[in-house]
Order: structure tokens, then C-alpha cells, then sequence
């Protein structure tokens, strides 16, 4: 079962689903999933270059950890309990840098304490990720080759291959509701002082708003209408992914809101240059967007009134008699 969204890019092989359940959208070569694949490379190159970083080797098994970028040389392992202890700080931050394979022996758990949470913990992989039987796991697996589940293996967060495949075998994956943090924030340090390893101030956790682009939104006339031409009286809507809310403005001043499909608006003719735009916001992390669409009012109709030349004197003839 996956308690959120299922892409795949490129290609389009999805299999198991049904009898699998997807409580969300499956995006099979689509535009959002090619926006997720370069989301994902964005997010797994950001963690892979997180610094300063403290060694770690073997078994997390057993420890606990707090906030910091953590680095694995070659493979990791877990068995038993790795528990993260956020000390009070919901913002605070955990990556994992392992430079070939994450493996974890069944029944292995990732704990969060003291306000660690899911949406800020990062596994990157730099080969293959293998989650054993009935473990309970947290936080992004950003792989670079594949990932596996043994059957009966949860997770609580995100499953992203890059090169390779998801593999499921009777597993719950739950991706939670991870806010998209404010500029400025500064997750992953505790007022007044820096943990070894932690986020360096002003930044943010990758992947801090993914999942990935799955809100999109297109604005358009209906009917729609030939490039350089002009338009009288139209009526604009907004289609596309996971919208909340479109609130629309002519030249800066506000004409409509719609909070619910379908998104349009009906614009009357103003004569001149003129600016329609879009607010959208969306139902998941995806950032607010600003849609614009410029169009050239058609002026009145003239008529053209022909103009006569004046009729030349007639000569008489040359007959006379």
C-alpha cells in the first residue's frame, strides 16, 4: 500500500497495482514525474554535498544520534534500534551520506524522539538501499541504483530510486505532510549552538519541498486563441494538479477567487494592452505560482468609405456638321 503519490520516469512500467493500493495518483511518464526524477537528482546531489560530516561505519544498531550529517565511507548497516534524538528542535535535521549499500536485518527500527520528525531525515544511497523483513523505517531513501522492500517492511516518508526500481512485497509506505519551511528558517541548528555535523545556518534540508512538484497549473483562454491575434470578451481557466485555491487579478486589481474546480474567470473587453493574473496555491507543498497571460484587446471595426475620383469634363468631338 502506498499512502501517497506512485510515478515513474522515464518509462512507464507499473505492475502490482492492483492488487496493490495507490491512495493517491499514479504519474507513469508523465510531466509530474519527469519533474520528480529532477527533483530527486536535485535533492540526492544536495544531501551528497552536505558538510561537515561525522564518520560513521558498520551498525548504527544500537546508538543514538542527534542532529548532523553523517557519513558512511562504503556500505551501512542496521540491526536492531538507531534512535534520533531531535533535543527539542522540530526543525532539526538528519542526513545519512553511504557511499554503496544501505542494508537493515529484519525487524530493525528507525526511532524519532524529542520532536524528530520523518519529513527532515535523509538516507543517501549511493548504490542500493535493502530494508529486511517487518522493518520499521523513517525519514527519504534517496537511491541511487534501486530499492527493496522485504515483505512487511513500512516506511514512514519516501522511497526515491533515481536509476533503478521500487521493488514492494506486502509493505506500507506513508509519505507524511511535510511543510514547505519559510525563508530564512534555519533548520536542523538549536538556538545559541551548533551540534557537530549540524545544517549550517540560512540553508535548508534537501528535499525540504518534496515530494516534488506534484501541484502543476496551466492558464489558458477558452476557447483558446491564435498567437498575435487579438481577443474581445473571453473566459480564462486554470486546470491542472492538486489546487487549493486560484485567485485571479486584471492589471494588479483582484477579480475572482475560486476555491474550487472548475477554475475559471470571465474577462470583458477593455481596450488596450492588458495583464491577467493567476495566484494558484496548492493542496500539498508545492509553492505558490503566479500565472500570467497577456493579451491585446481588439479595437472597434472601422469601416473603410471609398473615395471617388472626380469625373473629368467631357471634350466634344472632333464631328462637326
Amino acid at each position: 500500500m502506498v499512502n501517497g503519490d506512485l510515478g515513474v520516469s522515464p518509462g512507464t512500467a507499473v505492475t502490482g497495482f492492483p492488487p496493490g493500493t495507490v491512495n493517491g495518483t499514479i504519474h507513469a511518464a508523465d510531466a509530474v514525474a519527469a519533474q520528480a526524477q529532477t527533483d530527486t537528482t536535485t535533492a540526492y546531489n544536495d544531501a551528497a554535498g552536505r558538510t561537515p560530516a561525522v564518520s560513521v561505519s558498520g551498525d548504527l544498531g544500537g546508538s543514538t544520534l542527534t542532529p548532523g550529517v553523517y557519513k558512511a565511507s562504503s556500505s551501512l548497516g542496521l540491526t536492531g534500534d538507531v534512535t534520533l534524538d531531535a533535543q527539542g528542535d522540530p526543525n532539526a535535521v538528519f542526513i545519512f551520506q553511504v557511499g554503496s549499500t544501505l542494508t537493515t536485518a529484519s525487524s530493525s527500527r528507525v526511532l524519532l524522539i524529542n520532536g524528530a520528525n520523518a519529513c527532515n531525515v535523509f538516507w543517501q544511497i549511493g548504490s542500493s538501499a535493502t530494508l529486511g523483513t517487518n522493518t520499521s523505517f523513517k525519514g527519504t531513501i534517496l537511491a541511487l541504483t534501486s530499492i527493496t522492500l522485504n515483505t512487511g517492511a513500512t516506511v514512514d516518508g519516501r522511497t526515491l530510486a533515481r536509476n533503478g526500481a521500487v521493488t514492494m512485497d506486502t509493505n506500507t509506505i506513508t509519505r507524511g505532510s511535510c511543510p514547505t519551511l519559510p525563508p530564512g528558517s534555519t533548520p536542523g541548528s538549536t538556538p545559541g549552538a551548533t551540534p557537530p555535523g549540524a545544517t549550517p545556518p540560512g540553508t535548508t534540508p534537501p528535499g525540504a519541498t518534496l515530494p516534488v512538484a506534484i501541484g502543476t497549473a496551466i492558464l489558458a483562454t477558452m476557447p483558446p486563441q491564435r498567437p498575435n491575434r487579438c481577443i474581445g470578451g473571453f473566459r480564462a481557466v486554470v486546470t491542472g494538479l492538486r489546487i487549493r485555491r486560484v485567485a485571479f487579478s486584471l492589471d494588479g486589481r483582484s477579480i475572482a477567487t475560486r476555491s474550487r474546480s472548475p477554475f475559471t474567470v470571465s474577462v470583458r473587453s477593455l481596450s488596450g494592452v492588458h495583464r491577467l493574473t493567476a495566484r494558484v496555491t496548492f493542496t500539498d507543498a508545492t509553492r505558490p505560482a503566479n500565472l500570467r497571460l497577456r493579451y491585446r484587446a481588439c479595437g472597434a471595426a472601422r469601416r473603410r468609405v471609398p473615395t471617388r475620383r472626380p469625373r473629368r469634363p467631357r471634350r466634344p468631338s472632333g464631328f462637326t456638321g
